[in-house]
């Protein structure tokens, strides 16, 4: 059986303890982990923090050329980095493939962002007293970086924290998923192949609470850069101090549909982002709101094409919905739906349980507090709830503690303009789902869906100190 050591200082690092992985979907035990104690956590910030001058002197075409050689790589093996997405995430393939392809791409613009880390020349006579000065501003990196990555991309996630992070000149400590450590890990290898120096990226799987603990406490960290659950996120914000810290946490991501929607585009659509790879999307279309005029027709024709939705092995191409993350998700996904049945909603598709697989669900009629529609589902299900307005439905996607991204669908451009306005999240996407993501956009949300951007630019900008410089000339 393959035996996963901890990644430190260039090096496979054998740890003091190990843990069996098994896939989610077929239970198979893939790897013996390794457990990162506190020790070894701080053994990886050591190597981060010695490696720093090295990153920090090396010129942007050097860091540039790692990214290209990576992404270069990561295109050779594709199929076999999106096989080993599939087993420890059961993404089904053809996601885990496209998931690759991001990542190629994310990489390579990690690549380009290093060579644009530019400033901007300050008019300094704009101001009485500033005669005869120059000025100009410069970004420098913050030094190491503590990365902490979710299992539902383990490698585009951790492309966007370590690709804009050796952009910048940073060297970074990356805490992935206890259940899909084996992407980290492989990058890891990828990138030591692409020449990043030793102790340029570390990686410590294992227990978020002690890892964590360590890297938010640890003054050596200057950043920590965190994708996961607002509880988790909350925790870290309130324990890093004057750290910097970008949170990506979570959404329940809705879609209001007009009544002069096509709804022969619009259906497909909205299929493909709530049911693709079970819902576990951070921006997984979960809230539907639907004009009354046209609400039965595209209930009904909803729930015919959830039904179509093929479930399976995620090694089958043809996949779209597989198991999900846990036993303990599958559990709580189903008391859940029995909850919003309890107050008065209808399951309209779905519902059962295969194996560790849930069909897609549609709700419909789901009263706000439901748990299916106030908090983060994370599953293949989706509710479905009739407006007689534009304004009620902007009112009903605003009635939520999150605000990561959400969509309408409409051909009035009042309309579209007004709930670009009036919508309360990070990202609003005009005719399309909110599941809708490109990787050189900004990304990130309000309200406890987090702080800070994502997107290649905007989180070299997170991990880079802005530096002011004059001179004076008299």
């Amino acid at each position: 059986m393959k035996k996963q050591h901890l990644f430190i200082g260039g090096k496979p690092t054998e740890s003091i303890q190990y843990k069996e992985l098994q896939a989610p979907y077929s239970g198979e035990t893939l790897a013996e982990v390794a457990t990162a104690s506190a020790a070894e956590t701080e053994a990886a910030i050591a190597a981060a923090t010695q490696a720093g001058d090295t990153m920090r002197r090396m010129p942007a075409h050097q860091r540039a050329d790692i990214l290209y050689k990576l992404s270069a790589l990561l295109q050779e093996r594709k199929d076999e980095a999106a096989r080993v997405i599939a087993l420890e995430a059961a993404k089904p393939i053809t996601a885990a493939l496209a998931e690759v392809e991001r990542t190629i791409e994310t990489y390579r613009f990690a690549a380009e962002e290093a060579k644009r880390l530019t400033g901007e020349t300050v008019p300094m006579d704009a101001a009485k007293g500033g005669e005869g000065r120059v000025g100009f501003t410069m970004r420098q990196p913050l030094g190491v970086i503590g990365a902490i990555t979710p299992f539902n991309f383990p490698m585009n996630l951790v492309a966007h924290k370590v690709g804009p992070a050796i952009a910048a000149g940073n060297t970074i400590v990356l805490k992935p998923a206890e259940q899909t450590p084996l992407s980290s890990y492989y990058i890891a290898d990828l990138l030591q192949e692409a020449g990043l120096p030793d102790g340029a990226l570390n990686v410590v799987s294992g227990d978020g609470k002690t890892i964590g603990d360590v890297l938010v406490a640890d003054p050596r960290i200057a950043h920590i850069t965190f994708t996961g659950s607002p509880a988790v996120g909350k925790s870290i914000r309130s324990q890093a101090g004057l750290k910097r810290v970008t949170l990506e946490l979570g959404s329940n991501a809705a879609v209001i549909v007009d009544r002069d929607a096509n709804l022969d585009k619009v259906i497909p659509r909205s299929v493909t982002g709530a049911f693709t790879y079970q819902g576990q999307v951070c921006i997984s279309l979960q809230r539907i709101y639907v004009h009354r005029e046209i609400a039965d027709e595209f209930i009904r024709r909803f729930a015919e094409a959830a039904k179509q939705v093929v479930i399976g092995d995620p090694l089958n191409p043809d996949t779209v919905v597989s198991a999900l993350i846990s036993a303990k998700d599958v559990q709580r996904t189903q008391e859940w739906i029995a909850e919003a049945k309890q107050a008065g909603a209808e399951v309209v598709a779905g519902g059962e349980v295969q194996g560790g697989i849930l069909r897609p669900t549609v709700l419909v009629n789901v009263p706000r507090d439901a748990k299916v529609s106030c908090q983060e589902v994370f599953a293949p299900i989706v509710v479905i709830n009739t407006i007689d307005s534009i304004e009620e439905g902007i009112e009903h996607v605003n009635d939520s503690i999150y605000g990561l991204q959400a969509g309408i669908f409409t051909n009035d451009i009042q309309t579209a303009l007004h709930a670009a306005e009036h919508i309360e999240a990070g990202g609003v996407m005009i005719n399309d789902i909110p599941t809708f993501r490109v990787d050189h956009m900004p990304y990130g949300g309000v309200k406890q869906s987090g702080m800070g951007r994502e997107g290649v630019k905007y989180a070299v900008e997170e991990m880079t100190e802005l530096k002011f410089v004059m001179f004076n000339k008299n």
